[in-house]
């Protein structure tokens, strides 16, 4: 009889127990971490899927992070327009109370009011998120707007808006008679012309209304435009004419002249005379005096509302010429010779591409903001306007001049049809606050399905890990077991 050694299989159950040691050193770690492995080749076929599973979370972490710090950008954006807003509430506010009390500053109460809104409004536009000037559009490193300092009263040889509003209105009121010329051509006539064609100062004559009896009235018409008035015979008491003009900022007046025998007349009327001629005398010198009345007081309103615009607009618009009060034309104010306000980026495009930002695999949202505007510009510059004029306690005409731009600034602040509103900029934003929640509803479900993909992959039941560490343990034990039986197997158990 042949008796096999014990050597080989030896080594044989010996390198059965080691794996079953490793295999049992590997459930416990699985017991302990709940992770099938701590490396990918240790999940075998499904290592590529996890691989995928786990990047696609990694993307998702971005997007959230970047989604968070838009959300935080956007969010003190609206904000700050909400106050912009309210700012310009304010204003029209103060200016319909008709306060016409100037102080030792020559301004009244609203004027006040639009002043420090005007700070306040100035500092918003310079807000900042971290190292963001939100109001900057792609320039988003340097602030957005001048100082009021330098906006109001110029830096230098640069000119501010108060400047730029004293060199308009000379140019608009010129002699006192809004760049009209009122002339005699024949003692029965009168006449009322623009002093230059296309410029853009003073008064425009828009149109002319009368019924005064015996009269021959033409225009406006000719180059420069003219109104004539002829007199055939006296007019009537009560009879009227009507002169309509049109104002630098777009607005309407009117100026309507009553004939009368009152000796002297009262505001807006002329005398009858005692001829044709001596009307027309008087006629002249009642239209004269109403000129000058709505040019110190409508006109300069109006002034002072376009030269606003002109020093708001990009680029700001200077009168040129010298002197002032008969110049035709305006030009292009530079860096050299007028503040510009605004200091941030600009762009030929869309201002809302100037910031944009990846919030999902294939969603974008833009949400730049600039200073200047339209939405943003307007309410400013109505607010600048205000807080930059000052008046003359002495001037007779002062409350009337206040009211004309009070009047105005408050339905500027309105926002006229067809104008750029904060509201609007803050509808843009609102659309991207919008995606932005969608995209984190998605991407929240989204996170959850891989999770629980992954942890079906990667974790293991505890009771599962437990049942084969019992079942690995007895396994193990047997086989030690047998071992110790088999080491102690010699070649005398076999004889007799």
């Amino acid at each position: 009889m042949s008796v096999s050694g014990v050597g080989a299989i030896s080594a044989s159950m010996m390198q059965s127990i080691l794996d079953m040691r490793k295999q049992l050193d590997s459930l416990e770690q699985q017991l302990g971490t709940g992770m099938k492995s701590d490396t990918y080749s240790g999940l075998g076929l499904s290592a590529g899927l996890t691989v995928g599973l786990n990047a696609q979370l990694a993307a998702i972490t971005n997007f959230t992070s970047t989604i968070n710090t838009v959300g935080t950008r956007v969010s003190i954006a609206q904000t700050a327009l909400d106050q912009m807003t309210s700012f310009g509430t304010d204003v029209q506010n103060a200016v319909s109370q008709n306060g016409y009390t100037l102080d030792s500053n020559g301004q009244t109460t609203a004027q006040n009011t639009a002043l420090s809104d005007l700070g306040s409004f100035l500092g918003l536009l310079n807000t900042q998120v971290g190292n963001r000037y939100i109001f900057s559009g792609n320039a988003a490193d340097q602030p957005s707007v001048d100082t009021m300092d330098h906006i109001l009263n110029g830096n230098g040889a640069q000119a501010g808006l108060k400047q730029v509003i004293d060199e308009r209105n000379q140019a608009d009121l010129g002699d006192g008679l809004g760049r009209l010329q009122l002339t005699q051509p024949a003692t029965n006539e009168v006449d009322l012309s623009e002093d230059v064609a296309g410029s853009p100062f003073g008064f425009k004559l828009a149109g002319v209304n009368s019924s005064l009896t015996g009269a021959t009235v033409t225009g406006p018409s000719g180059s420069p435009q003219t109104v004539s008035v002829t007199l055939g015979s006296n007019p009537n008491p009560g009879d009227t004419i009507q002169y309509q003009f049109t104002l630098p900022d777009g607005t309407s007046e009117n100026i309507t002249l009553k004939a009368t025998t009152d000796n002297p007349p009262g505001p807006n009327q002329f005398t009858i005379g005692a001829t044709p001629d001596d009307t027309a005398d008087n006629l002249k010198a009642a239209l004269d005096t109403s000129v000058r009345t709505l040019a110190s007081t409508a006109l300069s309103a109006a002034s002072a509302v376009e030269a606003s615009n002109n020093f708001f607009d990009n680029p700001p618009q200077r009168v040129s010429g010298s002197p002032l009060s008969s110049a035709t034309a305006l030009v292009n104010g530079t860096s050299a010779d007028t503040v510009m306000w605004y200091t941030g980026g600009t762009t030929t495009g869309s201002i809302r591409s100037t910031a944009t930002a990846q919030i999902d695999q294939s969603i974008t949202v833009s949400y730049g903001t600039q200073a200047n505007e339209q939405g943003i510009r307007w309410v400013l510059q109505n607010i600048a306007t205000l807080a930059a004029v000052t008046y003359s306690p002495s001037d007779p005409n002062a409350s009337a001049a206040i009211s004309a731009l009070d009047n105005r600034v408050n339905a500027n602040l309105g926002v006229p049809a067809g104008t750029q509103s904060i509201q609007d900029i803050e509808t843009d934003l609102a659309g991207a606050q919008s995606s932005m929640k969608s995209a984190t509803s998605r991407q929240q479900q989204t996170t959850n399905t891989l999770t629980n993909l992954l942890q079906n992959i990667t974790t293991v039941p505890q009771e599962q890990v437990g049942a084969q560490i019992l079942a690995m343990q007895t396994s193990l034990s047997a086989s030690l077991q047998v071992t110790a039986m088999l080491s102690k197997i010699s070649l005398v158990n076999y004889l007799s």
